[in-house]
């Protein structure tokens, strides 16, 4: 039995995929494959290249302001500024090359330059905002897709990470030969398919519970919220066809809060001991 895992996007709240994971292998339940959008990517790149969940975690909080590049503020005055002047440059948006260059780096640490070069089997989805089309980083094009010029396997294990993590009005588009990529979630938050497509007899997706909305929310709440109700509904019918769905609550995380990665990495693992005899159930009835 293969188990797949598929790990949705969320901005930093994305380490709770890592305590996710961690709170299975002290079970001892591993992946065989696995898949992941926007910070579901970064996670899932790291697991599928040989990190372990602790030490991912630990990755993270080291090159967490890196990844970020920016806090929230800035972000949000950002999107105002995108929103109200239509002449705004894309050079004024981040570039992203924070994070391609530090995940190449993590990679070659493991003899790893290309996704192809990776094992385990890894699926990342992104979206070329020229064509409207999606397309999918993966060591392993599989046998039973529609167009396999959709699938990607010639590219670094960075640019792929940095292509699925270029949040719209946050980073530039990713350009890659020809393509300009912007972040999976637009199309497919949550790879369940591209996870089963690779051979996954058993599927468990991890999102993000939407936070509340009350008199107290800021703008980078709704915002979040609004992602989250976005992600989910856009990856409605993957989610009805996983075999178990954990969603992780995170008690209202902006985009870019990286102080709350260590409390996110502990939501993250407490969730899924919470929830760890249903997917028992799953994985050996």
């Amino acid at each position: 039995m293969k188990l797949g895992i598929a790990l949705s996007g969320g901005g930093i709240r994305g380490i709770a995929h890592a305590g996710a994971l961690k709170a299975l292998e002290d079970n001892g339940i591993k992946a065989d494959i696995i898949g992941g959008t926007s910070s579901g990517s970064i996670i899932a790149s790291l697991y599928a290249m040989g990190y372990s969940p602790y030490y991912i975690y630990i990755l993270f909080k080291r090159y967490a302001k890196e990844i970020a590049e920016i806090e929230s503020a800035p972000i949000i005055s950002g999107i105002s500024n995108f929103m109200f002047n239509k002449k705004i440059a894309m050079n004024g948006f981040k570039t992203g090359n924070n994070i391609e260059k530090s995940y190449n780096n993590l990679a070659i640490k493991k003899g790893i330059r290309k996704i192809k070069d990776i094992k385990m089997p890894l699926v990342i989805p992104t979206v070329d905002i020229v064509d409207s089309n999606k397309y999918v980083f993966t060591n392993k094009i599989p046998s039973n897709c529609e167009d396999e010029k959709y699938y990607i396997s010639d590219i670094s294990i960075g640019k792929a990470v940095r292509a699925s993590s270029s949040f719209p009005c946050v980073f530039c588009p990713c350009d890659f030969k020809g393509h300009k990529f912007l972040d999976g979630g637009v199309l497919d938050n949550i790879p369940v398919e591209e996870v089963r497509k690779q051979g996954a007899d058993k599927v468990i997706a991890i999102n993000f519970k939407a936070d509340d909305i009350n008199d107290e929310s800021n703008l980078m709440d709704i915002i979040m919220r609004t992602i989250d109700i976005m992600g989910n509904k856009i990856s409605e019918e993957g989610l009805q066809t996983s075999d178990f769905t954990l969603t992780i609550k995170t008690d209202k995380t902006g985009l870019l809060e990286v102080d709350k990665l260590d409390d996110c990495y502990k939501y993250g693992y407490k969730a899924m001991v919470n929830n760890l005899e249903e997917v028992k159930k799953i994985l050996y009835n």
